[in-house]
């Protein structure tokens, strides 16, 4: 009887807020989801990789009928996809989701930036015509501020092998009801249908994550987190759910045009004992005097006693090292210091940087932490740096650039660039 009473169109949209309020591409998102092949520079999305699939914008409710057509085209199922999506249509993310997973996908949160559309908001309609044109897109990558956030984490979801570096954001949050009636229905009938999609729905989502070999952790941590608002998930949470279950995760090398400019890294790298995550960050900035500062930051181990120490060397020249005490700062430490022309060359010729992190512990006891920062993309980088120094008017004082405080924390583990998130 409830059938003949109403007629209404009903849509699961997280993103609905975005519709209302504003188009899409205001908060710098196509309002449909486009799909294209990117090419970038050598290394441009990791170690011999220089070509992906890009897929950005509002999951809209065609959006799974243009993704299988495309990808049925594409005969690399293991080139890398990157996401950068405000969310949409909740139902055909499922949809995509399982057509990635049954490619076996590689997937990973990143902005491409089309080369051609630079001068641009990379959604007008001259960029998004570029994009639609079919072949290879000459593109940027980056994963600074990208973000998969509402309905793209479940597309993410559905990928087998998922990254999230540390200077992006995968976002969660419950999904809205969007209800359109026609006619005059009664309200109990109105209220009982409502309560039984969203039954429905809450349903569908569990069993999705469930299907996706995630923790039920997530179901139960999006059912918290109204419309309004929006979670990002923090490195602890993508581990222990099995989104993201490195326990050592890097950013790419980006140029940061401050004053003075400089490059920077973020790593994160999961602790020995509990299942918290140690965030850091690299530095290098303009040559000063022959010589150049390199800057590190991170989070203190609350368990450590005394001054630890911080060592780094190229896998090119192990010979030089630079490294010393850091300061300690609140919850960060932090150690400035230079390295001459040989070590510079010997860095810009090495795949990695090997640290050594030796830290005091209670009874007298000390722990040595080893590992590698990948050092792909550095040297073009550096030649950027090098420009954007040249064209700073203003020099520092000092042999050393001013310290403004570690890019950490990041947008993962607190706030969502402020343009992409819906307000309340």
């Amino acid at each position: 009887m409830l059938a003949r009473i109403l007629f209404l169109v009903a849509m699961l949209l997280p993103c609905a807020l975005h519709a209302k309020e504003a188009p899409a591409e205001k908060t710098g998102f196509a309002s449909r989801l486009t799909i294209y092949l990117a090419k970038g520079a050598p290394d441009a999305c990791g170690p011999g990789c220089d070509r992906w699939i890009a897929i950005e914008g509002e999951i809209d409710g065609d959006a799974s009928q243009r993704i299988r057509r495309f990808l049925a085209g594409v005969k690399d199922t293991q080139r890398p996809i990157y996401l950068h999506s405000p969310g949409g249509n909740v139902e055909q993310s499922y949809v995509i989701g399982r057509l990635l997973r049954s490619r076996k996908a590689v997937a990973r949160v990143g902005r491409t930036i089309a080369t051609a559309c630079a001068a641009g908001t990379q959604v007008d309609a001259a960029c998004l015509k570029t994009k639609a044109a079919g072949g290879e897109v000459e593109a940027e990558l980056t994963t600074y501020h990208a973000m998969c956030s509402s309905a793209c984490g479940y597309l993410f979801l559905g990928a087998t092998s998922r990254e999230v570096a540390p200077d992006a954001a995968l976002a969660v949050h419950n999904s809205r009801l969007v209800l359109v009636f026609h006619g005059h229905p009664a309200p109990q009938a109105v209220a009982e249908y409502r309560q039984r999609r969203i039954a429905n729905a809450e349903r569908d989502r569990a069993a999705f994550i469930a299907a996706m070999g995630i923790s039920r952790e997530l179901d139960n941590l999006i059912r918290t987190v109204k419309f309004e608002n929006l979670h990002m998930l923090t490195r602890a949470e993508l581990y222990r759910f099995g989104i993201d279950t490195r326990a050592f995760a890097e950013g790419m090398w980006r140029l940061e045009k401050a004053t003075p400019p400089f490059i920077s890294k973020i790593a994160v790298m999961k602790k020995e004992s509990g299942s918290s995550f140690r965030t850091m960050e690299w530095r290098m900035f303009c040559d000063t005097r022959n010589r150049v500062p390199l800057m590190f930051a991170g989070e203190i181990d609350e368990a450590s006693v005394g001054k630890s120490t911080i060592m780094m060397t190229a896998d090119a020249d192990k010979d030089h090292e630079a490294g010393g005490f850091p300061v300690r700062a609140t919850k960060y430490e932090m150690w400035s210091g230079s390295i001459d022309p040989d070590m510079v060359k010997a860095i810009m010729a090495s795949h990695s940087l090997h640290v050594r992190r030796t830290t005091p512990m209670p009874d007298e006891k000390v722990n040595v932490t080893k590992f590698d920062i990948d050092l792909t993309g550095l040297a073009s980088m550096r030649t950027q740096l090098a420009a954007a120094c040249s064209s700073v008017a203003a020099k520092p004082k000092g042999p050393w650039p001013a310290s403004p405080g570690p890019a950490i924390p990041l947008p993962n583990v607190t706030a969502p660039p402020p343009s992409a998130v819906p307000s309340p």
